[in-house]
């Protein structure tokens, strides 16, 4: 019985840490929770409203899925919560359904957020997390960048205090030329000067002489936003800023949030399911990144289909407590590292902070100024926006670049989820433009040597009678023909050839198009008194190859490497 107990402790992730707790990482994930829970406030009733949802919701999406993923993730300092990628798509997916900030919306919300649960542990459960590699990485990188400026532009109609739409850039625009004459100067005064609060301000507490003076100023540093909330607050309630015309977040509900099943119908579900699964699928790659990264730094274990179950889980907690999307949050996740989380359990507690928060201190959110809200998500996103990435990706790989480009573009120019779907698709085409257009290159015998390299590239020894070729792709029906076109080219020029050599060392499979080709191309060179040989064949592929009748019927040999069917085949050609 004990053995059989201690084995079902071991299967549940948080005991891999629990049974190592001690005072000192007590000490340190509590300190940690503290200097998280500085930016979390602010922060989560900000993306609340990006998502176009009551700041409350935002400290709602910031406790239980933060509980259910300590007890269930693998990475030890991973933040969950509501971060702005995830709000924006949030409100992507429900502005063009539902009126924002109706019953309806919020509901919706919440069953979105159960949905993206429900589709990631499906994921998860199922080992299926493979499949969100299928996005490349400069699509990635593209859909953020362009992502951030959409968010960016999208907070400053609480600037400037007027109704201007951002879904895309042409609307942004075309709506910023309509009420641009009924911009509300003080409210982009207050903005304003918050985001030069939030830029200067971590400044002069990172400049080496403040932080010989100031033991603490790495934490003031990261409590810049709560102080200006704090601050923000006063100044609207002592000198009664709403008098001039000064926004504010308004009553915030109290309590702990809400338990209950969102409410739901098949329709309603199915008009969900494609915003859901862009968002599960953006969560996890976001989310497993940021794990990634600290846990090389920790040097801790990270499991991929782990993290699925446990963002669904997460995901799941947040659609039965009136919450909506929550995924890895890079700052909080970088502040909780460098803090010194040691456990999960700092995310606990900062879940309970908030607990308390959302309990005894929602009254006095009530007169924060829409404005520095907005400022404080505009300065926290606006660090993601640069181009820099677009050039260099360009100058590497031109494939790359276009899926960027043409992410961004769809992105900024349509909408969040086409702007994606187009990334992805277009990632694909490129893919497949680039494998059936192989590279395929003769190759000679560097002098003194084993090693043979391209003829265009190195001085080589070669063989008029011998085509030696490789082939730098796997072999597929997409490329097969520009192979064959590339051999009849090159047999046409060369009259006096007498072995062609396929040099194998770079394919890792042939499917049956290419074999069919192969073996056509093995009669047609016969014909010509031409033998076709292969050399250096991968051990899967010469399985592969025994069970079909190229090997029979080839009119040349197979050999182990190309220096060897090199040499064999010159001395022939030499006796004939």
């Amino acid at each position: 019985m004990p053995n059989s107990k201690s084995t079902l402790l071991e299967k549940i992730p948080a005991w891999s840490w629990l049974r190592h707790y001690n005072q000192d990482a007590f000490k340190s994930d509590l300190l940690s929770s503290f200097i998280v829970i500085a930016m979390l406030v602010p922060q989560g009733m900000a993306y609340a409203m990006v998502a176009g949802l009551p700041p409350v919701m935002g400290l709602y999406a910031s406790i239980v899925p933060m509980i259910i993923y300590a007890m269930v993730g693998s990475s030890p300092t991973l933040s969950i919560g509501p971060v702005a990628i995830i709000s924006m798509m949030t409100f992507a997916t429900l502005n063009p359904l539902f009126e924002i900030g109706s019953p309806v919306y919020i509901q919706a919300a919440c069953l979105l957020a159960l949905l993206v649960g429900i589709i990631s542990l499906f994921l998860g459960i199922f080992k299926f997390g493979f499949l969100i590699q299928l996005i490349s990485h400069p699509v990635i990188k593209s859909f953020i960048i362009a992502s951030a400026l959409l968010i960016a532009l999208g907070q400053l109609k609480f600037l400037f205090n007027v109704p201007l739409n951002a879904n895309n850039v042409p609307e942004f625009l075309k709506s910023l030329f309509e009420y641009f004459s009924y911009i509300h100067m003080q409210s982009l005064f207050f903005g304003l000067s918050a985001i030069l609060f939030l830029i200067s301000v971590p400044k002069i507490f990172s400049h080496p002489t403040v932080r010989g003076l100031l033991n603490a100023s790495v934490f003031l540093s990261r409590a810049v936003p709560l102080f200006l909330v704090v601050v923000s607050i006063a100044l609207v309630y002592f000198l009664n800023l709403q008098n001039y015309g000064i926004k504010t977040v308004g009553i915030i509900p109290s309590g702990f949030p809400p338990l209950s099943m969102p409410f739901w119908t098949w329709e309603l579900a199915i008009q969900l399911l494609p915003g859901a699964a862009m968002i599960a699928m953006i969560s996890f790659v976001e989310s497993l990144s940021i794990a990634q990264a600290t846990a090389l730094q920790q040097r801790s274990q990270l499991n991929s289909n782990q993290e699925l179950i446990a963002l669904g889980l997460a995901n799941i907690g947040a659609g039965v407590t009136s919450a909506f999307p929550v995924t890895g949050s890079l700052s909080r996740t970088v502040v909780n590292a460098d803090a010194g989380a040691k456990t999960p359990l700092a995310g606990v507690f900062s879940s309970l902070f908030i607990v308390v928060v959302s309990l005894y201190f929602t009254g006095f959110f009530s007169d924060l100024p829409l404005a520095v809200l907005a400022a404080t998500i505009i300065v926290s996103i606006w660090k993601l926006v640069e181009f820099k990435p677009f050039f260099e990706t360009w100058q590497y790989s031109k494939a790359d670049g276009i899926a960027m480009w043409v992410t961004f573009f769809g992105v900024v120019c349509i909408d969040i989820s086409t702007g994606l779907i187009i990334g992805i698709v277009s990632t694909f085409i490129l893919m497949l433009w680039r494998i059936s257009r192989p590279h395929i290159a003769v190759i000679g015998l560097i002098e003194g040597t084993h090693h043979f390299r391209n003829i265009q590239r190195y001085d080589v020894v070669t063989n008029p009678h011998i085509l030696s070729i490789r082939v730098d792709e796997n072999l597929t029906f997409l490329n097969a023909n520009a192979l064959k076109g590339f051999l009849i080219n090159e047999v046409s020029q060369n009259h006096n050839l007498k072995h062609v050599v396929l040099n194998c060392s770079s394919i890792s499979g042939i499917d049956l198009s290419s074999l069919e080709m192969l073996e056509d191309l093995n009669l047609e060179l016969a014909k010509l008194n031409i033998c076709l040989n292969l050399s250096e064949i991968k051990g899967p592929v010469m399985d592969k190859l025994q069970n079909s009748k190229l090997l029979a019927h080839l009119k040349g040999r197979v050999f182990l490497t190309h220096y060897e069917a090199t040499q064999v085949l010159s001395k022939d050609v030499n006796i004939e």
